[in-house]
């Protein structure tokens, strides 16, 4: 059974130790169908390190920030949907999880678990991961295609899926939409 996690998360800022996620979507697709999607948006642990650059590209205000629900709570509404779809006592049973620039998520939702005091992320998430750069990089590289630049506006824009970006429900639809047009370019280069 193939299970796959695409996420993507709004911070208020880059560095995943001192930020944190105020925005995680996510989309899980479970042997090719979308069983479950939402968007959950939360308060940060922390005020006092929120980058202002990052609440401009997130189109959010402190106040905003102020009337979502407190990180606890969303880290256990999380961990509930993670262990409906995953036994996390079968160190076979993992989420692929997938998404733009992937590592960065990553690098924060792993924190975010940390920064709840739960041990157990990798429970729940392989270590391979997919994300579609790579495949674009290959692309560019044979001159089967010319991007912009590597945002994920630019790519969407390329590939006519349309984006509303930093949005990260927006983001990941979007993101999960290019892994699929990839998935059907490549079986054309097959040929």
């Amino acid at each position: 059974m193939n299970k796959i996690f695409y996420f993507d998360t709004e911070t208020t800022g880059l560095d995943p130790k001192r930020h944190d996620i105020i925005q995680l979507a996510y989309i899980v697709e479970i042997d090719g169908k979308i069983v479950d999607e939402n968007s959950f948006r939360l308060q940060p642990s922390n005020y006092d390190t929120i980058e202002k650059a990052a609440l401009e590209v997130n189109k959010t205000t402190i106040e905003q920030l102020k009337g979502y629900p407190e990180s606890q709570l969303v880290h256990g509404q999380i961990v509930n949907l993670l262990d409906k779809y995953v036994d996390k006592y079968d160190k076979m049973d993992k989420f692929l999880p997938a998404g733009y620039r992937i590592n960065f998520d990553m690098d924060m939702f792993r924190e975010f678990f940390k920064k709840n005091n739960h041990k157990y992320f990798g429970s729940y998430f392989g270590y391979h991961m997919l994300d579609p750069i790579p495949f674009l990089f290959f692309l560019e590289l044979k001159g089967l295609i010319k991007l912009e630049s590597h945002k994920l506006v630019d790519v969407c824009k390329h590939f006519g899926i349309e984006l509303d970006a930093h949005d990260a429900l927006s983001d990941i639809k979007a993101t999960r939409q290019l892994i699929y047009k990839l998935m059907e370019y490549l079986k054309g280069v097959e040929k």
